[in-house]
């Protein structure tokens, strides 16, 4: 991590989405959007998104490193490049192959037919108008940062 505090720009969450869960920062996917949420929470312009939430989860879990470390970096002006190399030197190791396999599976994630979120995500997608049974978790947020935002 740099020692170098840089400033901190934070996307203004009250007014555009944050960045795709699809976008691959360092091979992880949701890196940059847990960044973006977290950097607006700091800014205080989080507006609806919230931080240190399932999503973000996903990614941490897997690595088996706390938001509290993300966090405390990003306050301290982290890149996305920085979390990147945070994450890469915490938690869990793992390589490459690895990383890339986990963001191609995350990527395809539903919570159609879950036993618990699976009829709370199919409503969500329906008001959206997208398919539950063919979206994952990733089109689903993305269909709703676009109606937030097409407003």
């Amino acid at each position: 991590m740099s020692t170098t505090k840089n400033a901190i720009t934070a996307k203004n969450l009250t007014k555009q989405a944050p960045t795709s869960p699809r976008h691959r920062t360092g091979g992880y996917a949701i890196l940059s959007r847990m960044a973006d949420k977290a950097r607006a929470d700091i800014a205080g312009t989080i507006g609806e998104y919230h931080t240190d939430c399932p999503l973000d989860h996903m990614l941490l879990d897997w690595k088996g490193v706390e938001y509290a470390g993300v966090r405390k970096a990003l306050e301290a002006g982290a890149t996305d490049d920085e979390i990147a190399k945070y994450l890469d030197g915490n938690g869990t190791k793992k390589t490459a192959e690895e990383i890339k396999a986990w963001s191609e599976s995350v990527e395809k994630s539903t919570m159609h037919g879950h036993p618990q979120k699976g009829e709370y995500f199919d409503g969500e997608c329906r008001k959206l108008g997208i398919d539950p049974a063919k979206s994952s978790v990733f089109d689903w947020l993305e269909a709703d940062d676009r109606a937030s935002f097409a407003k």
